[in-house]
């Protein structure tokens, strides 16, 4: 029976990170595993919407990507061996023999091995993140490119030195632990937490959010609190997941048009997913040190059991993100602080704090300053300047939702009252 396209790309992004760290495990070959990962994908992007998804698609996609990684490497070891007789002593000849282990390839999934090995200390943080969207999280250089704000061709060649970083360092794919451990933790966390934020409102593209991409997260976030149960700023992460997540079949219209917390029909929302989040929230805040997701995840916890967006209790919010600044502060959380204090205090303090955030050179010309200066001028009453703000934060994102969305606004307020 034959699939479509669109099904066949999904389930490919979902089995891409699982195949390309079963490879690493059994062949010890980062590098060289992703680029025979990608040929197999290709191979089943090509075959599968013809001929029918294979029974076991994992284990199609291992032992498609295993042949061609094993022809690479005899063709490379017969090259050597006519160059120079010691090649055949050569670490890759040794990818011909898969490491062993004793459990079938489709029944184990490496993708957190994976994720850790691509957060591994001898790479810079950026790399780290950038790795790991890449091989784990399924992004495209062009979608990290954004995220970071840098030329597609300066985000590829930043990916292939942490490649080769990593090849070079001869790290094993395997779960670290101890001080090890640790130590990457919180990267792993990050980056984490960037492909959910990716996946729930996407950097450009047609559609505003990339739900496989928010669904893997939480997958591996689960995965994370699993191996480390007793750290609470894990739990506090997947809480926040699965609270945002819990709105996002709310966040569109019928023509996949944004459509703003304040103006969701809270009846589309996963009630599962707020109760499991909720629940996880209020159980990991009493337990140890507060940090930042475990905070993130009390702000979505307050927005979420509001029955409507009146309801919501702001000074909560307000008093939560006064405590979050303290532990974390960037720009991103002043800008949502503002929202909180506009909402409590009226839009002119609101107004007056964003204002401290225009000399800051990270968040100076985003979007997003942009659209929520315009909210709260619109909430001031100033209609001119509100549409102005709109119109600019329209010209620069990225997102097509986003960008429709803001210039509807602009428009609105541009009309007769």
């Amino acid at each position: 029976m034959t699939v479509g396209h669109q099904e066949v790309e999904d389930l490919l992004r979902e089995l891409a990170p699982q195949v390309l760290g079963t490879l690493v495990r059994r062949y010890d070959g980062f590098d060289v595993c992703e680029d025979a990962v990608q040929e197999a994908l290709l191979a089943a992007a090509v075959q599968w919407p013809e001929e029918g998804t294979p029974a076991n698609p994992r284990g199609w996609l291992v032992t498609v990507a295993a042949r061609k990684l094993v022809d690479e490497v005899r063709s490379d070891a017969a090259r050597r061996r006519r160059e120079n007789a010691l090649a055949l002593a050569t670490p890759q000849a040794a990818l011909l023999t898969p490491a062993a282990d004793t459990e079938s390839a489709t029944d184990r999934d490496d993708s957190l091995a994976l994720l850790f090995l691509c957060c591994h200390p001898a790479l810079s943080s950026p790399s780290r993140i950038a790795l790991t969207l890449r091989a784990v999280g399924g992004l495209t250089t062009a979608q990290i490119a954004a995220a970071f704000l840098v030329p597609e061709t300066t985000m590829a060649q930043r990916i292939s030195r942490a490649k080769q970083t990593v090849k070079a360092t001869g790290a094993v794919m395997a779960l670290p632990e101890g001080a090890e451990r640790d130590e990457r933790l919180e990267e792993v966390q990050h980056v984490l937490y960037l492909v959910f934020n990716e996946g729930y409102t996407t950097t450009g593209g047609a559609g505003l959010t990339a739900p496989e991409l928010s669904t893997e997260a939480i997958r591996l976030t689960r995965l994370l609190r699993r191996l480390v149960p007793d750290d609470t700023e894990t739990a506090g992460l997947l809480a926040l997941m699965l609270l945002t997540d819990a709105r996002r079949p709310a966040r569109t219209g019928p023509h996949g048009e944004l459509v703003p917390l304040a103006e969701q029909d809270r009846g589309r929302w996963d009630g599962r997913l707020v109760a499991e989040g909720v629940a996880l929230i209020s159980a990991t805040l009493p337990r140890g040190q507060v940090g930042p997701y475990q905070l993130q995840a009390a702000i979505a916890a307050v927005h979420d059991e509001a029955d409507h967006t009146d309801a919501t209790d702001w000074p909560q919010i307000l008093m939560l993100y006064d405590l979050l600044e303290r532990y974390g502060p960037n720009p991103m959380v002043t800008l949502n602080r503002a929202v909180a204090v506009a909402m409590v205090h009226g839009p002119s303090a609101g107004l007056d704090l964003l204002a401290t955030l225009e000399s800051d050179k990270r968040l100076a010309h985003h979007h997003r300053l942009l659209a929520t200066r315009a909210h709260l001028l619109e909430l001031l009453g100033e209609r001119a300047a509100a549409a102005t703000a709109y119109r600019e934060a329209a010209r620069r994102t990225t997102s097509t939702p986003e960008r429709r969305h803001l210039t509807e606004r602009a428009q609105r307020l541009e009309s007769p009252a």
